[in-house]
């Protein structure tokens, strides 16, 4: 591409008719070379408007360099520009240029044609550097401007026709067509316009006399100076010429020299000689008096220099900047008092001063950078600018030579920074990258970059731990869970990397699995031990533990950890001689004429713990005769102290105690039964005395305590038990019983009890059951089914029974009312009848209570007159009595049914009595209960009976038996 764009360049050298020179041909082939070994390989250029608008399009980039925009994304595009200002900036989604910043051409480039600025675009993963140049195209965005709006011009009335006179020239920033292009002035008869061009370009006017002037007919004169630029549309300045015609004036100013040349160093200070101008004028008096003026302000003339009107001494008044503007063009007027006047030239040149150091600018960096890059890498792309000339601008760059780091150069002022050695992350995590650039000026200018580098890290260091081998000691019989030993790795890597786990091996000890009594925290590396060991069983444990980091591929390392297992003193000693038996009695025999130091016998014992817990030494505890033997502390030899006598007893017994030498210590009791005996028929004689103490079991102690537990936890079940069931009654009956008071029976004035010989049992009790003022309380009684029943209707107004029969009363008041036929029953006797009159069985039937506001009953039978079962009348219940009109109606119904019986005699028959187990009234409430007519048991209505059984007609009430129903009636 590099290639193209070359020949490119020279085609178009050929097209303007300018052959390529051979520093030209030189530099297209060394870019060319250049692009074929180095990445650095695009140049595009584009030519934009000043003064567009932010968000302008500059043009497509990713197209031009023929890159992909997801290229421009993955690779970070961006712009480096070596100026302050960025004016462009790069979209990378869409791959353009835009305007950023305001472009104005003339505070860019001032008078520099053509005007344009470069910056470069980097790209990543591979590098990229594509340099870009935007040429900036002048818009008319200026006017031409004098430096004086007004100038005054004395003119002697004797000037001849042909004397010029200066008029200066305008100033318009702008280039080609846009720059001044011309002059105009106003018509008048005496002068004439004429503009010139200097070499440099710059335009002037002159005003030409055509005619002589009269002084006495015009003795002034106003003109207008217009200038005019070539721009679309056109821009004008204008400047006002006041002429005024004095008297003769031949002469005009001569300067000795037309051109003047100075040279001055850049940054001298202000009021610096730079040359002196001289113009002589052939006049005396007045009119060769000449005053000395700048007649172009182009470029600020006035700001930087300084001229004397009298003397033309001209002196430095700013600040010469050799980098902004190398020469500078001065014209130089000198005029009489009669305003005639003439022009020179001043060119200074600018001697350029090593004042500027190189500027280093970072075009890419890559940080941080992996410690397992490659030799030769490309960390960073830097570019240096010297804007000084000649050998002030040629830049020498270096890097420390500490650092495994060099830098490359494969264009002028671009160098790249790469990897000269491996990277080590553990030995140096990052650097500090300084980069000097130095000029060959005199004295030498620098600058210095420090580039901060992190190197990334590479799981390159498994762990590390200060011993293969480490020993750890723990007492036997330890709590589970004791933390053994703590294991530490160090892992000079960084981060994910020097994360260690510590992983147990799966190895054997002693036939079961390491996991099953040792574990480790796989973060601390602490060991514990899952549970208690035992010396006696096992005296060391050896453990096999991996730490591995978290790198990727992981890195491990083993190391082997001794668990030495410490004895405790946790075993008593035990007794191997004499051995303790219960079945029999052993006696060791001591013959009466033994000396003394006699070995009776020998306590043997055993510790199977080791060291000090081992050691046993052996005491007399107790002894029948403590002056005749004594015990070897160390060998626990029983031997005799003295000679036996005769009156030492025959039998003796000696208790020895076993102890060994641990903190605390333990020991063991044996208990030797000794005869002092010639012969061993004595001796048997002698033992049948001994007593032998019962062995202790210990387990019956566990069983008697496990039998009382057992059956303490029965006898509390069944207490439990049992009052749960007393609760549950409880709460029961208060479901069904809610109620105190006793049960009085109530019965209306108009009936009267039969006594016990009717159809109603011996014993008719109701059980009642009812809340306050409760419609929906139930009540059971033993009754037979019956067969009416009283049902209530919607409203509890009324029965229906009595509804109806009030309604037929109503339709017909002559149709009298029959009865219901009795019970079929009635025809046999008391003894022979089904149901609680007969066999007094009694049904439980759950009954409803009604209001009785309305309810009408009929009469007994016997009020009914000679018709059975006829309703003589109807009438309204009474109101409840009183809890003591109760108790009285049931002492009369009492007296009435005795003397009734005393009355009627054996022959009184009941049958005929009316049936009150269909009705219940309740004392006390204005309710009936009527049975249930669902728990009713169907009865089959028998027909009317065709003869009386041979019994007695009831006769007619006696007059003391009719007092009673009216002393009841009173009440």
């Amino acid at each position: 591409m590099s290639g193209i764009k070359a020949c490119r360049r020279i085609h178009c050298y050929q097209l303007r008719g300018q052959p390529p020179s051979r520093v030209s041909l030189w530099r297209v082939f060394f870019i060319m070379a250049a692009c074929s070994i180095s990445n650095i390989n695009a140049q595009i250029r584009y030519s934009v408007p000043e003064e567009m608008k932010k968000g302008s399009l500059i043009g497509n980039i990713a197209h031009d360099l023929g890159l992909d925009v997801q290229r421009l994304r993955s690779g970070r595009a961006r712009i480096v520009s070596g100026d302050s200002t960025e004016y462009v900036e790069l979209k990378t989604d869409k791959g353009i240029l835009v305007v950023k910043e305001r472009i104005d051409r003339e505070q860019i480039c001032a008078e520099t044609t053509p005007c344009s600025f470069t910056f470069e675009i980097i790209l990543d993963n591979p590098m990229e550097l594509h340099h870009v140049t935007v040429e900036i195209l002048d818009v008319n965005d200026h006017s031409p401007r004098f430096a004086k709006d007004e100038i005054n011009l004395e003119i002697s009335e004797s000037a001849t026709p042909g004397a010029l006179f200066l008029l200066g020239g305008a100033d318009d920033p702008d280039v080609g067509l846009n720059a001044l292009q011309n002059y105009m002035m106003s018509p008048n008869d005496y002068f004439i316009l004429k503009q010139h061009s200097r070499p440099d370009g710059v335009k002037y006017a002159e005003m030409v006399l055509q005619k002589p002037l009269d002084r006495e007919r015009h003795p002034q004169l106003s003109l207008i100076l217009t200038a005019v630029d070539g721009g679309s549309p056109q821009r004008f300045g204008n400047m006002k010429i006041e002429v005024n015609v004095l008297d003769v004036n031949d002469n005009a100013p001569v300067f000795n020299q037309t051109v003047y040349r100075a040279t001055v160093e850049e940054n001298s200070p202000k009021g610096t000689y730079i040359t002196t101008v001289n113009a002589s004028d052939a006049d005396s008096g007045v009119n060769s008096l000449i005053s000395y003026s700048f007649a172009n302000f182009k470029g600020n003339i006035n700001g930087i220099f300084k001229i004397d009107e009298k003397t033309g001494l001209i002196t430095l008044n700013g600040v010469l900047d050799y980098e902004k503007a190398k020469k500078y063009d001065i014209d130089i007027e000198a005029k009489d008092q009669g305003g005639l006047g003439n022009s020179a030239k001043v060119i200074v040149d600018l001697i350029d001063v090593n004042d500027n150091a190189p500027v280093i600018s970072v075009m890419s960096f890559s940080s941080p950078v992996s410690e397992d890059a490659a030799i030769g890498t490309t960390i960073a792309i830097v570019s240096v600018k010297d804007v000084d000339a000649g050998d002030n601008g040629q830049v020498v760059c270096t890097v420390d030579r500490n650092t495994p780091f060099k830098l490359q150069s494969s264009l002028r002022n671009y160098y790249t920074l790469v990897t000269d050695f491996a990277l080590d992350r553990e030995r140096v995590a990052e650097y500090n990258i300084t980069i000097t650039a130095t000029d060959s000026g005199s004295p030498a200018l620098s600058s210095q970059k420090t580039l901060n580098l992190k190197v990334s890290d590479v799981n390159d260091n498994p762990p590390r731990f200060q011993k293969s081998v480490y020993t750890a000691y723990v007492n036997e019989n330890n709590q589970p869970g004791l933390s053994v030993f703590t294991l530490s790795a160090q892992d000079d890597d960084w981060n994910q990397n020097a994360r260690i786990s510590y992983l147990l091996d799966e190895t054997t000890e002693g036939g079961s699995p390491v996991s099953s009594f040792i574990s480790v925290n796989a973060e601390s590396g602490v060991v514990h031990a899952l549970r208690g060991f035992d010396y006696e069983q096992m005296k060391s444990v050896r453990v096999c533990v991996k730490a591995q980091d978290g790198g990727s591929p992981p890195l491990s390392t083993n190391v082997t950890l001794d668990i030495i297992i410490q004895d405790e003193n946790d075993n008593a000693p035990q007794v191997l001689y004499p051995v303790q038996t219960g079945a029999s009695v052993v006696a060791e025999i001591v013959p009466r004429a033994a000396d003394v130091g006699y070995l009776v016998t020998k306590v043997v014992a055993v510790d199977v713990d080791s060291g000090q817990n081992a050691w046993l030494s052996y005491k007399l505890q107790k002894a029948t005769d403590r002056a005749l033997f004594e015990v070897g502390l160390q060998n626990g030899e029983i031997r005799t102290v003295r000679q036996v006598t005769d009156k030492d007893a025959v039998k003796h017994k000696l208790t020895v105690v076993v102890e060994d030498n641990g903190q605390p210590s333990r020991s063991a009791v044996v208990s030797i039964n000794v005869a002092v005996a010639d012969s061993f028929p004595e001796v048997l004689s002698e033992f049948t005395d001994f007593t032998h103490e019962k062995q202790y079991d210990e387990n019956l102690t566990f069983y008697l305590v496990l039998a009382l537990a057992a059956v303490s936890f029965l006898f509390i079940t069944c207490v439990v038990v049992i009052l749960s069931v007393k609760i549950y009654r409880w709460r029961q009956s208060r479901f069904s019983y809610q109620s105190n008071l006793p049960v009085i029976p109530y019965y209306p004035p108009h009936y009267s009890d039969t006594g016990v010989t009717g159809t109603l049992p011996h014993g008719y009790n109701y059980e009642v059951c009812m809340t306050t003022d409760s419609r929906k309380s139930d009540c059971k009684f033993s009754t037979l089914g019956g067969q009416n029943v009283l049902v209530v209707d919607p409203s509890f107004t009324e029965t229906m029974k009595c509804a109806m029969i009030e309604k037929r009363l109503l339709e017909d008041p002559e149709v009298p009312q029959m009865q219901k036929p009795p019970n079929a029953d009635w025809r046999f006797p008391p003894n022979q009848r089904p149901g609680p009159s007969g066999q007094h069985r009694f049904h439980t039937l759950q009954q409803r209570w009604t209001p009785y506001e309305k309810s009408r009953a009929g009469v007994r039978p016997d009020e009914a007159g000679a018709t059975a079962g006829v309703i003589a009348g109807t009438g309204p219940w009474p109101n409840p009595p009183t809890e003591a009109e109760q108790l009285q109606a049931l002492m009369a119904a009492a007296n009435e049914a005795s003397e009734a019986t005393a009355t009627l005699g054996p022959r009184y028959n009941p049958q005929y009595g009316p049936d009150y187990r269909q009705n219940v009234y309740i004392p006390g409430s204005t309710a009936t209960l009527t049975a249930n007519p669902q728990q009713q048991v169907p009865q089959q209505a028998l027909p009317p009976p065709q003869a009386l059984p041979p019994v007695e007609a009831p006769k007619a009430q006696t007059p003391a038996s009719k007092k009673k129903p009216t002393k009841k009636d009173k009440k």
